[in-house]
């Protein structure tokens, strides 16, 4: 006997559809489930209200707008999340120590399947549709292209799922077309194989952005293409694996690096999206939900509505510290690793707006912070234009830039080619001359060996992506993940004991509290605070030498390099990946009562 449920092998799903994003195209619609399926694609509008149900299900604080874009990719080599390790809450995700009853693991797998669900609501009846059989030609070109993201957001869903816990059960009907929704763990690389082609499906059915003023919130064929080179590298890649418990690398690899290579290739020689001047411009434009010049946020996640379903608290729970008594309360939640503020070069215009070293008072003024206090910079409340308590912000989630599509590129080719072909050297000398704008002669020699250009890269999106939810997943695909955790911990006890290339960082700042303005840039903003420089030492490189003994008069005294401890780098309650375990810890646990909801499903990887 069929059963009719929303997710496979757990619960009923009680979510209903709701107001969805920053842009007008985003409607109410209601659950479809629990409609006529017919009578929900008798129209091209109706069919729209549907798929904006399935939109819906990556917004939210269980999706992109928190969970899914600001716990789960801690930590890698770049952030980390704040506070004493607790393995129920958000610090056990980051520390590698989450319990199997921790509750954020929970709301987000049941969106992921609440989504899925909705997709193969769509998926199933477009093609069904009166409008798509009979209906006109256009009509049908517009039915064609929700149908497109449609196949877009359920390969989002599962490659989602995939990163964060493996294998899982994989359905492609909806529920009520199951004999039993009580589904077994699939293998990935099916899935892989699957999202995958029909990403190429979607890629013919969706407009390019300019070809129908597609917002940057909803699918181009241009964010369906990166999405699928990004999916493609994860499938060439290693992950863990169930049986043996090792990180294994995919199955014909080259395949997947070739359909990378071509996806970013189509995009770059397409000329609809390119690099922003400015870096800096790039997130100010998600603050208040405009595209930026060159539409270099190809796909992004929107965030609208001010409550926790339709709205994101990013810049509100991550971004730069604004104290509570300040116009701008925000918690700073996720904290830069002491030594990733040494992986710029000084001259390199992405530290400033990667790394917040400095945060406001309650009397509204900039201060340094401490060398362990640092926030990621790329959402600051400030930047908005909402003051107060507010922790809803409406700032959309940069899932796909365009700089991702060039290393993206250069790294397919790379292995496409057993070397980087001079296009791929120009893709990475591209996001390097826009880091280095102003100081060209700083960017120094990209490698043009395998083996140098593929480091060159693994540091080049260290320092390009930080912040953005991406690090964690890298590492793991290249299996560097391990060898990265191990290395950071080492720098940081360089980085304790002042040794090595931290032989000249200063044991503490020099301040004075100094206005802020909050239409400066990040870089401006910082280099206006009143920080005391030593006699023949350039305003640049504070940051780079030794500090004087005593604190010079009118100043307040920070710690910079001495606030890094023992227990910051090791200790059970505040220790970096303190909880790590190779061959382990790269997935998470499966919530336990969705373990205990399908007795098809099993916990694996040890937990």
């Amino acid at each position: 006997m069929k059963k009719h449920k929303l997710l496979i092998a757990i619960l009923s799903c009680t979510l209903t559809f709701s107001t969805i994003t920053s842009c007008n195209d985003f409607l109410d619609a209601e659950n479809i489930s629990n409609s006529n399926e017919a009578q929900q694609f008798d129209s091209t509008a109706d069919t729209f209200t549907a798929l904006i149900g399935v939109y819906n299900q990556i917004i939210g604080d269980d999706g992109y707008g928190q969970r899914i874009s600001l716990y789960f990719p801690q930590s890698g080599d770049d952030f980390k999340t704040s506070g004493d390790y607790n393995c129920n809450d958000r610090r056990g995700l980051s520390t590698y120590g989450a319990c199997t009853s921790n509750p954020d693991l929970n709301k987000p797998f049941l969106k992921l399947y609440s989504g899925i669900e909705r997709a193969n609501l769509v998926i199933k009846n477009i093609p069904l549709s009166p409008v798509y059989q009979t209906g006109s030609a256009a009509d049908k070109k517009l039915m064609d292209r929700y149908l497109g993201e449609a196949y877009a957001l359920r390969a989002l869903f599962y490659f989602d799922l995939i990163k964060n816990w493996g294998d899982v059960p994989m359905q492609m009907v909806p529920s009520s077309d199951l004999e039993s929704v009580y589904l077994p763990k699939t293998d990935r690389d099916v899935i892989y194989d699957k999202i995958i082609a029909d990403l190429a499906t979607a890629a013919e059915l969706v407009p390019w952005r300019s070809e129908a003023s597609v917002s940057n919130t909803r699918f181009s064929k241009a964010a369906v293409k990166g999405l699928r080179a990004r999916i493609a590298l994860a499938r060439a890649g290693y992950s863990l694996r169930r049986d043996p418990r090792i990180m294994a690398k995919g199955s014909n690899s080259e395949v997947y690096y070739k359909i990378a290579y071509d996806e970013c290739k189509d995009i770059i020689e397409k000329g609809q999206h390119g690099l922003n001047a400015n870096f800096e411009a790039t997130f100010r434009a998600l603050h208040d939900n405009t595209e930026d010049a060159a539409h270099e946020v190809i796909f992004a996640v929107g965030a609208f509505g001010g409550n926790a379903a339709t709205d994101s608290k990013i810049g509100y729970y991550n971004g730069m510290r604004h104290d509570d008594a300040s116009n701008w309360k925000s918690s700073g939640g996720i904290n830069a690793i002491a030594t990733y503020f040494y992986e710029f070069g000084k001259y390199d215009v992405r530290r400033d707006v990667t790394v917040a070293s400095m945060q406001i008072t309650a009397a509204n003024q900039a201060v340094p912070s401490t060398g362990v206090l640092c926030t990621d910079g790329k959402f600051r409340k400030s930047w908005t234009s909402i003051t107060g308590t507010a922790q809803n912000l409406a700032i959309d989630w940069p899932l796909l830039r365009y700089s991702d599509i060039l290393l993206m590129f250069a790294e397919a080719d790379n292995e496409v080619n057993g070397s980087p072909s001079a296009e791929a050297v120009n893709a990475v000398k591209q996001v390097r001359d826009r880091a280095y704008v102003g100081n060209l002669g700083q960017v120094g020699t990209i490698p043009t060996d395998k083996t140098g250009f593929f480091n060159y890269i693994v540091h080049e999106r260290l320092l390009e992506f930080g912040g953005e939810g991406l690090r964690k997943y890298d590492l793991i695909r290249w299996n560097l993940l391990a060898t990265k955790i191990a290395e950071t911990k080492q720098k940081l006890s360089d980085l304790l004991n002042g040794t090595g290339q931290y032989a000249n960082v200063p044991s503490y700042i020099y301040y004075k509290d100094s206005p802020y303005d909050r239409t400066k840039s990040a870089q401006s903003a910082l280099q206006a605070i009143d920080i005391y420089v030593p006699a023949g030492v350039d305003r640049s490189d504070v940051y780079y030498t030794p500090s004087v003994a005593t604190t010079p008069t009118g100043y307040k005294r920070l710690n910079w390099r001495v606030a890094v401890t023992a227990d910051y780098i090791s200790s059970p309650l505040k220790g970096y990946a303190q909880y790590f375990e190779a061959n382990r810890k790269e997935l998470f646990p499966i919530y336990d009562d969705i373990i205990l909801s399908n007795y098809n499903l099993k916990q694996d990887y040890g937990y």
